[in-house]
């Protein structure tokens, strides 16, 4: 596995990290999967309070309660469910915030969370007041850096503007270039680490029937799909060179990888030991689709 420092903090994470919203199954199965994701050498997993009402982070905690200093453990907060259970609520407060950490603190089984990450946003939320938030948790030693999940790009310039933001997670595929215009180049001038999320585009990338995505039609999402397996050969998977893909932009941290099943780790894990993809493979890609850009929340 190969690590790279976060931003400009002091996290040194895996450039393949495990996703925990896909965990299925039992304690004892999802347990394995963790520890075994550890073994192979991924140290960042990424959660959130939103994923099964809370008792994502529960699994997580439990099954790293012995492993706590072997990771990087980041979590999310923003969406407040209802107490009917009926849905959630975006809540971006501080007083919110404050209260939601110790939560998934308890949740966590953990004193501190590595990166707690505002889990969405808009322009009209009271940014200063969440910075606020999370500068006071800093402060407290509940967490040690914080970022913020979101593909808006008037959010993320907001964030780079006034905060100490380490990291961005946002979407980004061959099939969702749309950061490249000028997040990406954004971020990189302000050394804030990218972590990327949707590598495979929910699995059109590798073996899910096309379908429209984004501003593509399923014609040709089906014809990058077809590109990406053809070039992918018997060298590696579509899954892997997908996740290559995304790794060669220079932005880019860390890939973070939805996995269920110990076949899912396995590829994950052998990703960068797989024939690494040419700049020529890397131009095939780049033009077997025509790049995509925001048009809202610019």
């Amino acid at each position: 596995m190969k690590y790279v420092h976060l931003g400009k903090s002091t996290l040194q994470i895996s450039r393949i990290g495990f996703g925990c919203m896909s965990l299925k199954g039992s304690f004892t199965e999802m347990e394995k999967l963790i520890h075994r994701a550890i073994e192979g050498g991924i140290n960042y997993f990424d959660t959130a309070d939103l994923y099964d009402k809370g008792l994502n982070e529960k699994t997580v905690g439990k099954a790293i309660a012995h492993k706590r200093s072997e990771i990087v453990l980041a979590t999310k907060v923003g969406n407040q469910w209802r107490n009917d259970g009926s849905g959630w609520d975006w809540n971006p407060t501080k007083q919110y915030i404050l209260t939601a950490v110790e939560a998934s603190l308890k949740r966590l089984q953990t004193d501190y969370i590595d990166l707690y990450q505002l889990h969405g946003g808009t322009i009209d939320d009271p940014i200063d007041e969440t910075i606020e938030a999370f500068e006071l948790l800093k402060k407290q030693g509940k967490i040690r850096f914080y970022g913020i999940s979101s593909i808006r790009p008037n959010v993320i310039k907001e964030y780079v503007r006034k905060s100490n933001i380490s990291s961005v997670m946002l979407q980004y595929s061959l099939l969702d270039r749309r950061a490249e215009e000028n997040i990406f180049p954004l971020l990189m001038e302000h050394k804030i680490g990218v972590l990327a999320r949707g590598t495979v585009a929910g699995g059109l990338l590798v073996d899910k029937p096309a379908k429209d995505y984004l501003n593509y039609a399923a014609n040709q999402v089906g014809d990058t799909a077809t590109s990406m397996q053809l070039l992918s050969g018997e060298s590696r998977s579509a899954a892997q060179t997908s996740i290559q893909f995304v790794l060669h932009q220079p932005a880019l941290a860390a890939a973070v990888v939805g996995i269920r099943t110990h076949d899912q780790l396995t590829e994950a894990l052998n990703t960068l030991t797989a024939p690494l993809l040419s700049e020529r493979e890397i131009d095939t890609l780049n033009q077997s689709v025509k790049v995509n850009y925001y048009t809202d929340h610019r």
